[in-house]
């Protein structure tokens, strides 16, 4: 009996923590273009569209948040969430799932995505997407044609873009980091590449036009210049690390030398940043060497 109240009890604890961390977190809201907003708190960025035909949503933040969320998005809009795009698995924009679920959302991602939430024991029982697209899909609502496509093994398996085609905005989810986060995040494990984010960021680009509002997975709004700098930066760091491995380096002495990035950020300008240059570094060795693989 003691031995199950000290679990119930660091259960509790754990709970208790976990919600704690969000108490301070406020949800801002930015006007985009029209009636598309982007939201931020803690974790990745929100997209919502609203008008006459509800709220459609991207991506929802962690658990704890979606009380407030809710709140932010009822100063802009008396309707309720229609429709909730995950534009990947990750927590920090799939976390809130079962609560808009439980609200009446219907839940859209990628196939993978689905896949790897069903997966996983923390997730697999609410909050699945119900409708799924393995390559495109678009949706009418609120006056804009709004066009979801699957870019392959880039940031994960599972990424997409959505693209407002009257309004003009752009959401790219974890494929574009902007701001402080200075150097992306391939998470390798989860089927990301370097190629892959470099063909993803290929194809927003040609999505979009000089004007286009770009809502990035974490940072501020971009432009499109903004966001072709960020595509240049994935070339030339690949570039310069598939060239340190062709002459013999080893993962560890790419990770140590700085030259490969310091062209677009130095250790020390990236030291405080989620991705920091050793980590972007190692990752880029991993994804290339993995690369050379696949074509053998």
């Amino acid at each position: 009996m003691k031995k199950i109240t000290l679990i119930a009890l660091l259960a509790t604890a754990y709970i208790s923590c976990a919600q704690g961390r969000f108490d301070n977190v406020e949800i801002t809201i930015e006007p985009v273009s029209d009636n598309i907003y982007m939201l931020q708190g803690a974790g990745g960025n929100i997209g919502i569209s609203v008008g006459d035909d509800g709220v459609f949503m991207i991506d929802d933040q962690f658990a704890p948040l979606s009380e407030k969320i809710t709140n932010a998005i009822k100063t802009i809009s008396d309707k309720p969430v229609t429709f909730l795009v995950n534009t990947h698995f990750h927590g920090d924009h799939s976390g809130g799932n079962t609560n808009f679920e439980a609200a009446g959302a219907m839940i859209v991602a990628h196939d993978n995505v689905r896949k790897r939430l069903a997966n996983n024991k923390k997730t697999a029982d609410s909050g699945l997407p119900v409708i799924t697209f393995s390559d495109d899909a678009t949706f009418y609502m609120n006056k804009n044609d709004i066009f979801i496509t699957h870019v392959h093994h880039a940031h994960t398996d599972g990424d997409a873009l959505v693209y407002f085609i009257q309004s003009n905005v752009l959401h790219t989810g974890d494929t574009f980091f902007h701001g402080n986060h200075k150097f992306p995040y391939i998470d390798i494990n989860n089927g990301g590449s370097l190629k892959g984010d470099i063909e993803a960021a290929k194809k927003g680009l040609l999505l979009i036009n000089n004007s286009t509002k770009i809502i990035p997975g974490h940072g501020p709004v971009a432009t499109k210049a903004e966001y072709q700098k960020y595509h240049d930066m994935l070339v030339g760091i690949h570039k310069n690390v598939s060239q340190a491995i062709k002459e013999g380096k080893t993962e560890e002495e790419v990770v140590a030398m700085e030259s490969l990035t310091a062209d677009y950020h130095s250790d020390k300008d990236a030291e405080n940043s989620f991705i920091t240059g050793e980590k972007i570094r190692r990752a880029a060795y991993k994804s290339i060497l993995a690369e050379k693989e696949a074509t053998h």
